[in-house]
């Protein structure tokens, strides 16, 4: 597999986000083959926390009016700095284990993007990576108290270089840029693969603590308004269920299935441009709609 570079935009390392954040960077340095990372901001304790990770620090980065990182910088910074071909923004709070790399492996193709759904869970320690059987254990407790995050939520995207080089100025850590990432991949004709089934990544769960308002300030702020704005209202919805492909511990195939041809017809009018094909597209779509809902009427006589 092509080298890979991981890198994230980490917040402050104070208080419980210190060992969330430890936990997720310890389980990255602990992929094989080895992979690059990089550390975005200079937020409280990064360089210190670099330092001792031993990866790399890139504390200037653009940052919006209120001084909060734009991970657009961060995209354009990582292709820039690192000799890798592939890359992989993941939030600092995601651990990723040993099937991510196996994962990868299976994906071909010279363009695309990766996502996939998470993994909730309450962790509250730090992990133990001196342990050998620290994988088995974690994977053994996701099971059992893990809940798996709706589509909606976006976490990490693996992509070769080249895909995200030019990106609007999106704040990070506030909604709407992972909604673009998707839109933009499809616009660009590039697969998008849902690897929800062949990759585990958990999230460590935590509270809104760090942000003036909470998750307000994420979800509808001042910020949030900005990159709402930038991605535009008629694309907010593009998630995990907008994938064309679906990567299986088997191997990838495509996203086939009633649902998601029905959802994709339905987002026509903001993937085309062209109107003759976009009103063709679109009387197959209401045509599917009335076939179905006629089908079910006769199934229940």
């Amino acid at each position: 597999m092509t080298m890979l570079t991981v890198f994230t935009i980490p917040k402050a390392f104070k208080g419980t986000v210190k060992t969330i954040q430890f936990n997720a960077i310890g389980s990255w340095l602990r992929l094989e083959p080895p992979c690059q990372v990089l550390l975005f901001g200079n937020e409280e304790g990064t360089a210190e926390a670099a330092s001792q990770l031993g990866v790399r620090h890139i504390p200037e980065i653009d940052c919006s009016a209120n001084g909060t990182p734009l991970i657009s910088h961060a995209f354009r910074l990582a292709q820039k700095l690192s000799s890798n071909d592939l890359f992989c923004y993941v939030n600092a709070d995601v651990v990723l284990v040993s099937d991510f790399v196996s994962a990868l492996a299976r994906v071909e193709g010279k363009s695309f993007l990766v996502v996939g759904r998470r993994w909730d869970v309450d962790l509250g320690h730090s992990i133990d990576f001196n342990d050998p059987s620290w994988e088995p254990k974690l994977l053994e407790y996701v099971q059992s108290n893990g809940v798996l995050h709706r589509p909606q939520g976006l976490d990490y995207f693996v992509f070769p270089r080249g895909l995200f080089e030019e990106m609007p100025p999106f704040v990070t850590g506030r909604v709407g840029w992972d909604n673009w990432m998707v839109l933009h991949a499809r616009l660009s004709r590039v697969p998008v693969v849902d690897a929800t089934r062949a990759i585990t990544a958990i999230h460590q769960n935590h509270d809104y603590s760090h942000l003036p308002e909470g998750e307000v300030t994420m979800r509808s702020g001042i910020e949030a308004q900005h990159n709402l704005k930038l991605l535009g209202r008629k694309h907010r919805s593009f998630n995990v269920k907008d994938a064309t492909h679906i990567l299986t511990p088997n191997g990838i195939k495509p996203a086939i299935s009633l649902a998601g041809l029905l959802r994709r017809l339905g987002k026509v009018p903001e993937l085309y441009t062209h109107p003759v094909l976009v009103v063709r597209i679109m009387l197959a779509w209401r045509a599917a709609v009335d076939y179905i809902a006629a089908l079910k009427t006769k199934l229940r006589r």
